[in-house]
């Protein structure tokens, strides 16, 4: 004989309380007394209750899930998309956003959905699958400068909010990084230890992080008497740090600094240094940005601007679930400010 699954009326005997405290403990109702939230939460353990997500979302108009969308602007082919898709996996970066969302949806009981979002077709796919209702709404992390998801959202009256600011501006809450005062702090570091022939590997001059982390470095190298600081562009990978610091070297043998605009880059850069027979740091010092796994992992382990992801994209789900329970109505904008690890590169 199966065992029928256990009720509410049963949690409710267990508890000793009501049905319809019961409801109000598993549909996330606040004005439930803790110390009677924890004798419902220990019986709904004791008796093996589990609520039904079809009947729950009828009482609180919520999923139990949102899309973790990474979108671009790109119209690929589909061997293109499947390329994006894999070096998403394979960086770092996306790793520590995941890492955050989840932080904040596990214990709410809420999972996300992964969705990509680089072809106009696919980006219509997110905005039905949030009008259809199969997600309380969007966590968009945009790879372009022109990526138009965020403006179908906006238009749409999703829910949804962005991990940095759109270039455009748009009706959308987004969470950010002060990335100038990153640069300066870059900046900073290799004054301080006497760096004057100074370089930098930058990120791709269309993104506006890029451009902000760069003007911070350069505004503050200027500042201490450092008016000419020469760039070489990257693109956030390893290998766009190798080449743009060979192309550096060729011009610039005698570079006592450098700083790159993200830690995959600077481990590119100390790779090529460590082929010139260049030391990090005593010839040359190198810093970094993001404090990724990558600046532990490094050899020599990186000086590396820290970015918060885990905690900007635990904001970023914050702000999502205010927006969906009406507790916002209004966009607004969470910005996180950097700071200097100082490891042996620098």
């Amino acid at each position: 004989m199966n065992r029928q699954a256990p009720t509410l009326e049963d949690v409710a005997r267990e508890a000793g309380v009501s049905r319809a405290t019961v409801s109000r403990v598993v549909n996330g109702v606040r004005n439930v007394d803790p110390a009677i939230q924890d004798l419902v939460r220990v019986a709904i353990e004791r008796t093996g209750y589990a609520p039904n997500r079809a009947a729950r979302s009828l009482v609180t108009r919520r999923t139990g899930t949102v899309a973790l969308v990474v979108s671009g602007a790109g119209d690929t082919s589909e061997e293109e998309q499947n390329a994006f898709a894999a070096r998403v996996f394979s960086d770092p970066f996306f790793g520590r956003v995941v890492g955050g969302v989840v932080g904040f949806l596990r214990p709410r009981s809420t999972h996300p959905v992964l969705m990509f979002a680089e072809s106009p077709e696919a980006r219509q796919e997110v905005v039905r699958y949030l009008r259809q209702g199969n997600a309380d709404g969007a966590l968009v992390v945009s790879t372009h400068p022109d990526d138009p998801l965020p403006a179908l959202l906006a238009d749409a009256g999703l829910p949804a909010v962005l991990f940095a600011r759109p270039v455009r501006p748009v009706a959308l809450s987004h969470v950010d990084l002060a990335h100038w005062d990153g640069g300066r702090i870059a900046a900073e570091r290799l004054l301080a230890r006497g760096c004057r022939k100074v370089a930098t590997v930058s990120g791709p001059w269309a993104v506006a992080a890029s451009q902000e982390r760069l003007a911070g470095f350069r505004d503050t190298m200027a500042r201490g008497g450092h008016p000419y600081v020469p760039v070489a562009e990257g693109g956030f990978t390893l290998d766009s740090g190798v080449v743009a610091m060979t192309a550096l070297l060729a011009e610039h043998p005698d570079v006592e600094g450098v700083f790159a605009a993200n830690d995959l880059m600077a481990q590119g850069v100390c790779q090529v240094l460590r082929e010139r027979g260049r030391r990090v740091p005593d010839d040359v010092a190198v810093v970094g940005f993001d404090d990724s796994s990558v600046a532990a992992t490094c050899r020599p382990p990186l000086t590396s601007v820290r970015q918060p992801v885990e905690d900007m994209a635990a904001a970023m789900a914050r702000l999502l679930d205010e927006h969906v329970r009406g507790l916002r109505t209004d966009p607004v904008a969470v910005l996180f400010e950097p700071e200097l690890v100082v490891r042996e590169s620098a």
